[in-house]
């Protein structure tokens, strides 16, 4: 079919009304998002029914909204509305949403809001018309089916990342912009796994100077080659990084013309490491203004998180004591030395405290440190750590491997002096080699595990490591700490890299 072609700024634009009959592309997410809802409906059947048969079995109990309607319903009619109910909840707090599902932890905590907000729901209109609710009933089918959404999308997870492995079930996307913006985001998206992006190529001013790829991204044109490159990669996906030459009403244009072709456009602003709930979108006089919120640990954020620490360290003291006792025999056995190791570390706002580990090392083992990474040459480094550590003993490498050195924490957390989740401790001397980006790791308390931890370990680069604790210090949030504790416990079961 003859396209007409018209010219507009530095780009080529295909007449929409030309276009028309170009077929949408179906977005992997589209597929994605319709299993979610599938097993969503499963697993809010089987939660809300469950409970029911669990108090009442198969008998038809009826409740009584007395005093105001004198409406007489039954558990059953309660059960049909409250699985609609739920399903209709997950789509308002738009848990399903395109920009949210497959990655990151926003997704977790919609879940967790809609399902909250809705027995809370349920909980005022029981009030208000003096409904007898059973209470056994919801207080069984709210944990069990919050558990299963969560569950259920976490194993979607494991799915999607294994699909994307191969090529399927993410977005060919193209690069746009300046080509030091462009490597930027190029960088940033390659080595984070699960973002669902594939880049394809890259458009940017081209030139003598600007030959080559773009982070290893090929470049496939210039800006007026916007379309044809898109056509020739089956981008469905364009990335605007930004560029001087590429003014407000080109972007407008491009926006129109590729929603004519089902092509999703995403504008990458300059922002590094801002997770989504610190980003709010504000629209003044037509301009997407973005605002920012500055990280905050203070006031109830604070209670929260050390409400958690002190509940999930105590249970886990309780739970853990046969562990803890054990090993502390085999740590006792294992040769002269102490049973818990004590180690200064510096933690929140610089102040310092003993961290206990049990012993993994030989005695005196600290005054060895020096000549070791004197003789592998990264003495001069924020991570001391020695390759094949000729102190530690054989029962220090098993518990090493397992991290069960690191349970005695659980007394720093429940006083106090640490975190369940955060950055890790380090020592003076380390702390002593922080530039002033570092030394943003000490805002919070240290923790037990973190980003790094659960992300590679002590495989990871310091670079790599301070990113993600930068990233976890600035972007912290109670789910996030609870999908880190959840990836801490597979790590440990996995063992790579350990601390």
């Amino acid at each position: 079919m003859a396209r007409r072609i018209e010219t507009w700024g530095n780009f080529v634009v295909l007449d929409s009304k030309r276009t028309a009959g170009v077929l949408r592309r179906v977005s992997w997410q589209r597929a994605y998002a319709m299993r979610l809802f599938l097993t969503d409906a499963v697993v809010i059947v089987v939660a809300v029914f469950g409970s029911h048969f669990f108090w009442f079995g198969f008998q038809a109990v009826d409740l009584a909204a007395r005093e105001i309607t004198g409406l007489r319903l039954g558990y059953t009619t309660v059960s049909v509305v409250l699985v609609i109910a739920w399903m209709i909840i997950l789509d308002i707090f738009a848990t399903r949403d395109h920009k949210v599902i497959g990655s990151g932890t926003l997704e977790y905590k919609r879940v967790a809001d809609a399902t909250i907000r809705l027995f809370g729901t349920f909980a005022i209109v029981a009030f208000l018309f003096k409904i007898e609710l059973a209470r056994g009933y919801f207080l069984t089918a709210l944990p069990i089916g919050l558990v299963l959404l969560i569950l259920s999308r976490w194993m979607w997870r494991q799915w999607l990342r294994k699909q994307q492995a191969t090529g399927r079930f993410v977005s060919r996307a193209v690069l746009m912009g300046d080509r030091l913006k462009s490597a930027h985001v190029a960088a940033t998206i390659q080595r984070t796994p699960g973002t669902g992006l594939h880049l394809v190529g890259a458009l940017t001013r081209l030139g003598s100077a600007n030959k080559g790829p773009v982070c290893g991204v090929p470049v496939v044109g210039g800006y007026d080659d916007l379309l044809q490159a898109v056509d020739a990669t089956q981008a469905d996906t364009v990335i605007l990084t930004g560029a001087d030459e590429i003014g407000p009403d080109d972007m407008r244009r491009v926006g129109w013309e590729l929603e004519a072709r089902g092509i999703e456009l995403i504008v990458a602003p300059a922002l590094t490491d801002v997770a989504g709930p610190r980003i709010h979108a504000r629209p003044v006089a037509g301009l997407p203004l973005i605002h920012v919120s500055y990280p905050t640990l203070e006031g109830a954020k604070r209670v929260y998180k050390r409400t958690f620490d002190i509940v999930g360290s105590s249970l886990m003291i309780i739970v853990g004591s046969p562990v803890l006792i054990a090993v502390a025999i085999a740590v006792k056995r294992s040769g002269p030395g102490g049973i818990l190791y004590r180690q200064v570390r510096i933690g929140r706002h610089g102040k310092s405290f003993g961290m206990l580990k049990f012993r993994s090392m030989v005695q005196d083992a600290d005054d060895q440190l020096e000549s070791l990474l004197d003789a592998q040459g990264t003495s001069d480094t924020p991570l001391f750590k020695v390759t094949n550590d000729p102190r530690i003993t054989p029962v220090g490498k098993f518990i090493r491997k397992y991290s069960l050195d690191e349970v005695p924490q659980l007394f720093n957390v429940f006083f106090g002096e640490m975190s369940l989740v955060g950055p890790r401790p380090q020592r003076a001397a380390e702390v002593a080699l922080y530039d002033d980006v570092a030394h943003r790791r000490l805002i919070m308390k240290p923790g037990m595990s973190g980003l790094w931890q659960v992300s590679g370990r002590s495989n990871l680069s310091w670079d790599d490591s301070i990113r993600l604790d930068l990233y976890y210090v600035e972007n912290w949030s109670l789910t996030t700490d609870i999908t880190i504790l959840f990836r801490t416990v597979r790590a440990v079961v996995t063992p790579e890299g350990a601390v």
